[in-house]
């Protein structure tokens, strides 16, 4: 098959050009920059006839869009250019995909959740309830694509990190290292995703799209959840990646959300259901711990690389 990847230079773009190598269909890596010595070619999702133009020119038979606008606090106040990307530009795609009959993997957010109280993990037919623009416009963008008649597989993910870019990991890899003690929220309680698992969970999804080569519209064309399996709040998280690293001289103390004043409700528990997609693709998750302890050894090489 012929993939498109947008969003290619962020952390699960990233992972997906990883995997790709050792794929035989062909990858084509997108985004609005282009990194030296790294394979991407511009493309502005916002619009519809470059979007189209690029499907019409390359052969596209699924797009996986990786891109998305996640600065939650400033999403506030940058609320137009937020739901251009998050839920226009899914729009574009998911009318791309349709015009050719092929498939869209959105990647949404646990983040569409959160107004409501919950004490049980989240599953896909729940009402969303989010508490900010940034869940709001990724519940539109979910919204869009099911309104479009494409074949789709929107899988929400939450507190994913990788090597790659920015993320909780590496800043608290960071702040470990070089703070004496660190307060860190312990009544938000969720999963971690490694992006690299992510990324071969979509992979799988591929794949079995292509094996069923659907004339009338995919099977299992719906929502998924997909985060590592387990549960911990950001304290937890934090110990735990301090614990990896060896970082044992930072004293790290729990605290509350208030304690750290925000424009936005952040949900409190957000831990996602993940059996659908788990029966429906056959996967087997990882536990949070065990992925998180992969990533930090890859850093650890990365470290050792640059010095």
């Amino acid at each position: 098959m012929k993939i498109l990847v947008t969003g290619a230079n962020g952390q699960l773009g990233n992972e997906m050009r990883l995997l790709a190598r050792e794929i035989n269909d062909t990858y084509i890596f997108t985004d609005v920059t282009t990194p030296e010595g790294v394979e991407t070619i511009l493309l502005d999702i916002t619009d519809l006839e470059a979007v189209r133009r690029l499907v019409k020119e390359q052969g596209i038979q699924c797009i996986v869009n990786c891109a998305a606008y996640t600065n939650v606090d400033k999403a506030e106040t940058d609320e137009a250019f937020c739901r251009t990307l998050n839920a226009k530009a899914p729009q574009n795609l998911a009318i791309a995909m349709k015009e050719v009959n092929g498939l869209l993997v959105h990647v949404s957010t646990d983040y569409v959740f959160g107004g409501d109280p919950y004490n049980i993990p989240c599953r896909e037919d729940q009402k969303g309830t989010p508490t900010g623009v940034y869940g709001q416009t990724k519940l539109e963008g979910e919204q869009y694509i099911q309104a479009s008649g494409c074949d789709y597989v929107i899988i929400r993910t939450a507190w994913l990190y990788s090597e790659f870019g920015k993320n909780f990991v590496k800043t608290m890899l960071n702040l470990t290292a070089t703070k004496p003690q660190l307060n860190v929220v312990f009544d938000q309680a969720g999963t971690p995703t490694y992006a690299y698992d992510l990324a071969a969970a979509i992979v799988t999804v591929l794949k079995d799209y292509a094996a069923e080569q659907p004339a009338t519209g995919y099977s299992k064309t719906g929502i998924y959840h997909y985060s590592n399996e387990g549960v911990c709040s950001w304290y937890d998280f934090t110990k735990v990646i301090a614990a990896l690293a060896g970082h044992t001289s930072c004293d790290i103390r729990p605290c509350h959300s208030n304690e750290f004043p925000s424009p936005v409700k952040r949900p409190a528990y957000s831990v996602l259901d993940k059996t659908k997609i788990k029966e429906t693709f056959g996967l087997k998750i990882p536990y949070w711990m065990d992925s998180l302890r992969n990533c930090v050894s890859q850093l650890k090489v990365k470290n050792v690389d640059n010095e």
